[in-house]
C-alpha cells in the first residue's frame, strides 16, 4: 500500500497514530536512523537522514530541504528556470511510513520516500512522487483506473578495487552464464536475503547481456510504490555489493561500446480487479481500452524520451539491434520494439498481460517516467487511438519507404533531440506543470552542455558512477 494523502502540516492523521509504535518497533531492531530519500530532475537520489527518536517530528513537521535540487545535474552544477535554481526558500520533506522499511543489508538504518510540501502546506510543484501519486489518483477518481507497474533493474558489478573511475568487471563467462552466477553467487545469494526481509519480492535475478551485468525482476504494484521499491532495490543492491567489496553501477552505458543497463518499465491498466490487457476482443486480448493506452505511449515515445532517457549516456545505450527499442514500433514479445505487448503464458493471462516500455533507463526519475507513460497512455485511451500494424523482428531492417509507410521512426538520437521533441509536446507539458515540465528541460540541456566536446569514452566516463 501507498500513501495517497497529502502530507499536511502536523502531519497525516494516520500517521500520527501509529509513528509512536513505527518508533518504538525501530529502536526495539537497533535502528538508529531514518533515510529520507527522493530522486531529483536529473536521476540522482537526494537524501537526508535524521535519528530514529526524531521520526515523529518528521511526520509532523517535515525535515527542511532546500528546492534548488530540482535543477541539480547529476554532476552537481545548478541550472535555472524562471522559479527554480535559487539559493532562497524552503521544502518539508514528510516520510511515507506505508513505505518505510528497516534495510537489511544496512544494520541500523531505516529507509523511507519522501513527499515534498511547501512551508505554507501546498503541494510542491516540481515533486515528482506527488507527480505520479495525482497521475494515479486523478485516473482512479475520473475514470475508475488503476494500474500495476514495476521497473526491472539492470546494473554492473565491478572491483572495488579498480583504479580511480576505471570499470573493472567484477565477473567473467559469458551472457546469462552459469560462470557469472556461480563467481558471484555469495553476492547474490545475500541480496536475494536481503529484498526478502524488506518484503520485496523477486520474481527473478540473473546474469544479462554486458560485461559483469545482472538484472532483478520484482514483483508488480500501484505506480507509486513500484517507482519507490526501484529507489530501494537499487539502495540494497548498492549496500549488499559493497559488503562483497564490488562497486555498481546503474549507468545507461558503463562503457562507451556495448549493452548498456536498461530500466524497462512494465504497465497494466485494470478496472474493478479486472485485467485490460486480457481477454478483450482486440489484438492479443486487449480490450478497446488497453489498445488505446498502448498506442499513446507509442505515439509519444519520442517526446518521453526526454524523460525515460534523460542523460547523455542513454544515447550511448539506444543504439539499434541490441533490443534497446530505438524505433516507434510495437509488437507482441518482440524485443526489439519499443513497446512490447507481454501477453503472459497460457493460464496466467488475466494476471500477468502487460505493456513493455523499452526505451528506459536507470538515470530516469521512476516517478517521472511513471507518470508521463500514464498521461501518454490516457491520452490515447481518450482519444481511442488504434495501434498501428504490428512489426516482427527488427525494425533497423527496413528501408526509408517501408518504415515509413508502417509509422516506424528513430527516436531522438541525441539529448538535445529528445528536448525538442518534449518541447513540441503538449500533453506530457500538460500533465507535469509548468515547473516540472520546465526543470525537465533545463536539466537536459544542462547535461547536454555539460559533456559537449567529450567522445562517448569520455560522456560514458562522465556518467559510470553516478548512478
Amino acid at each position: 500500500m501507498t500513501t495517497f494523502a497529502d502530507p499536511v502540516p502536523g502531519g497525516r492523521p494516520g500517521d500520527l497514530r501509529r509513528v509512536a509504535a513505527l518508533t518504538a518497533d525501530l529502536a526495539a531492531r537497533d535502528v538508529r536512523g531514518v533515510v529520507l530519500a527522493y530522486v531529483d530532475t536529473a536521476g540522482v537520489c537526494r537524501v537526508k537522514t535524521i535519528p530514529t527518536a526524531r521520526l515523529e517530528a518528521a511526520v509532523s513537521w517535515g525535515v527542511g530541504m532546500s528546492p534548488v535540487f530540482d535543477t541539480f545535474l547529476a554532476g552537481d552544477s545548478i541550472v535555472t528556470t524562471d522559479v527554480l535554481g535559487s539559493p532562497d526558500g524552503d521544502l518539508r520533506l514528510y516520510p511515507d511510513l506505508d513505505q518505510l522499511v528497516a534495510l537489511a543489508a544496512q544494520p541500523g538504518w531505516a529507509w523511507a520516500p519522501v513527499d515534498r510540501i511547501t512551508q505554507e502546506g501546498d503541494r510542491h510543484p516540481g515533486c515528482a512522487r506527488t507527480f505520479l501519486r495525482r497521475i494515479v489518483t486523478d485516473a482512479a477518481e475520473r475514470h475508475g483506473l488503476t494500474f500495476k507497474a514495476a521497473v526491472e533493474i539492470e546494473w554492473a558489478m565491478g572491483l572495488d578495487s579498480a583504479p580511480a573511475g576505471a570499470f573493472v568487471p567484477a565477473v567473467s563467462g559469458p551472457a546469462y552464464g552459469a560462470i557469472r552466477q556461480v563467481e558471484l553467487s555469495d553476492c547474490t545469494a545475500d541480496l536475494l536475503t536481503a529484498l526478502a526481509a524488506q518484503d520485496v519480492d523477486v520474481d527473478q535475478l540473473h546474469p544479462e547481456y554486458a560485461a559483469g551485468q545482472f538484472e532483478v525482476s520484482v514483483g508488480a504494484l500501484d505506480p507509486v510504490a513500484a517507482a519507490d521499491r526501484s529507489v530501494l532495490v537499487r539502495q540494497t543492491i548498492r549496500a549488499v555489493a559493497g559488503r562483497h567489496g564490488l562497486r555498481v553501477s546503474f549507468a545507461p552505458a558503463v562503457l562507451a561500446e556495448g549493452v548498456g543497463n536498461g530500466g524497462h518499465l512494465h504497465l497494466s491498466c485494470w478496472r474493478d480487479g479486472v485485467n485490460l490487457h486480457a481477454d478483450g476482443d482486440r489484438r492479443y486480448g486487449m480490450t478497446a481500452e488497453a489498445e488505446s493506452f498502448a498506442a499513446g505511449v507509442l505515439a509519444r515515445l519520442p517526446a518521453l524520451t526526454a524523460v525515460t532517457a534523460p542523460s547523455p549516456a542513454s544515447y550511448l545505450r539506444l543504439q539499434p539491434s541490441q533490443w534497446a527499442g530505438v524505433f516507434t514500433a510495437w509488437g507482441r514479445e518482440t524485443r526489439e520494439a519499443a513497446l512490447r505487448v507481454i501477453t503472459g503464458t497460457a493460464g496466467r493471462r488475466d494476471q500477468d498481460a502487460n505493456l513493455e516500455v523499452k526505451p528506459v533507463d536507470l538515470a530516469a526519475n521512476p516517478y517521472l517516467a511513471l507518470g508521463c507513460v500514464i498521461a501518454a497512455g490516457l491520452d490515447g485511451m481518450g482519444a481511442g487511438t488504434s495501434l498501428p500494424e504490428e512489426i516482427t523482428g527488427d525494425p533497423a531492417r527496413y528501408g526509408p519507404d517501408e518504415a515509413a509507410a508502417l509509422g516506424v521512426r528513430r527516436l531522438p538520437r541525441s539529448l538535445p533531440q529528445a528536448v525538442e521533441e518534449f518541447r513540441a509536446d503538449p500533453v506530457l507539458r500538460q500533465a507535469l506543470g509548468p515547473v516540472l515540465a520546465d526543470a525537465v528541460t533545463a536539466v537536459r540541456l544542462g547535461e547536454a552542455a555539460a559533456v559537449s566536446g567529450l567522445d562517448d569514452a569520455g560522456v560514458a566516463a562522465a556518467y559510470r558512477w553516478t548512478y
